[in-house]
C-alpha cells in the first residue's frame, strides 16, 4: 500500500511489500499549528534520506531490521490550511493499517499529527492506553483559542480516552493550569523517566500507543527541534527506555514527531531520530 502521491526512498531496509508487513511506516509532513519554529514537516523525509548512515543491525538487541517484514509507505500528501482534513487523512491511513493487523508507525511532522493516528487506534481498541515522552505537557484545552494545536494534542487524546489511560514522562514545560489539571486526570512524571518500569508492568497486556516528541531529549543532544527545552534526558536514557518496550505485548502503533532537521546542520539530531526509530521497531516487533 505504498502511497502513490509522494514515493521516496525507503527507511533503512524497510522494503517489504505491504501485504507481508507486520509494521507500516508513513510520513505525516505537517506543521501547520507550530507556535515557535516551523520545519517539522521536513522531518520524515530527512530521516529516510539519512537512515542509510546506520547499520540495519542493532547490537543492543541483537536483531536486524532485515529479519522483519516492514513496509515504508512513503509520505502522505497532506493539504495546507485545513487541519481537520489533515487529521482525517492521517486517521484514514492509520485505520487501514490497523484494520489489516499491522502496527502503525508514523513519522512527523508536528505533534498534532498524533491525534489522527490515535483516533484510528482508539476505534479498534476501546481500552487503549498512551505512553507519552515529551518536554511539554501539551495539555492546554486550547492555544490562542484553537483546540487543534500541537500544544493541546494530549488534551484532545484525553477527550477520547478519559482518565487513567495517559502516562507522561520527561515533562518540564507547561503553564500552571496544565500541571494542575494533570494531577486530577493523568499520570505525569516530571523531568525524567522514573516510573516507566511500573507503567510497563501495568500495561504489559493492554493495547498501547506510544508517542515520542523528540524534544524530550536535552537540546545538547537534539537541537534540531522546533521548541527546544533545556533540562532534558540523554540519548542513552531514551534508548534504554525504548528497549524496555520489549516487555509490552500489544503496541498497536507509535510515532516520532517534532524533528526539524534544518535547525541542526551537523545532522546529529536526525541521526539520533533514525537510531531511535530502528530500536523502536526492533523492540515492538
Amino acid at each position: 500500500m505504498s502511497n502513490p502521491n509522494l514515493r521516496t526512498e525507503f527507511f533503512l531496509g524497510c522494503e517489504s511489500l505491504y501485504a507481508d508487513a507486520a509494521a507500516v511506516i508513513f510520513g505525516a509532513p505537517f506543521d501547520g499549528t507550530t507556535s515557535y519554529r516551523p520545519g517539522a514537516r521536513m522531518g520524515s523525509r530527512t530521516m529516510r534520506a539519512e537512515s542509510y548512515a546506520l547499520e540495519t543491525y542493532s547490537p543492543y538487541l541483537e536483531k536486524d531490521i532485515t529479519d522483519y517484514a516492514i513496509h515504508d509507505a512513503g509520505e502522505l500528501d497532506l493539504c495546507f490550511g485545513n487541519t481537520e482534513k489533515v487529521l482525517a487523512d492521517i486517521e484514514s491511513f492509520s485505520d487501514k493499517i490497523i484494520s489489516d493487523g499491522k502496527i502503525s508507525v508514523m513519522l512527523g511532522g508536528e505533534h498534532l499529527v498524533t491525534l489522527g493516528a490515535l483516533r484510528a487506534a482508539a476505534k479498534h481498541y476501546p481500552d487503549l492506553h498512551i505512553i507519552h515522552f515529551d518536554a511539554h505537557t501539551d495539555l492546554r484545552d486550547d492555544y490562542l483559542g484553537e483546540k487543534l494545536s500541537h500544544a493541546s494534542v494530549i488534551r484532545r487524546a484525553w477527550d477520547i480516552l478519559g482518565d487513567g489511560r495517559i502516562w507522561q514522562f520527561g515533562i518540564r514545560s507547561g503553564d500552571r493550569p496544565e500541571f494542575d489539571w494533570a494531577k486530577e486526570h493523568i499520570y505525569q512524571r516530571k523531568f525524567d523517566l522514573d516510573g516507566l518500569d511500573n507503567c510497563i508492568k501495568q500495561l504489559s497486556d493492554k493495547p498501547v500507543y506510544f508517542t515520542l516528541d523528540l524534544d524530550v531529549l536535552d537540546p545538547s543532544v537534539m537541537p534540531g527541534t522546533g521548541t527546544p527545552e533545556p533540562g532534558g534526558i540523554g540519548f542513552k536514557e531514551l534508548l534504554e527506555a525504548v528497549h524496555s518496550f520489549t516487555k509490552l505485548k500489544n503496541v498497536v502503533g507509535f510515532d516520532i514527531v517534532e524533528l526539524s532537521p534544518h535547525y541542526d546542520q551537523s545532522g546529529i539530531s536526525t541521526a539520533a531520530a533514525c537510531k531511535i526509530l530502528r530500536e523502536l521497531l526492533l523492540s515492538v516487533l
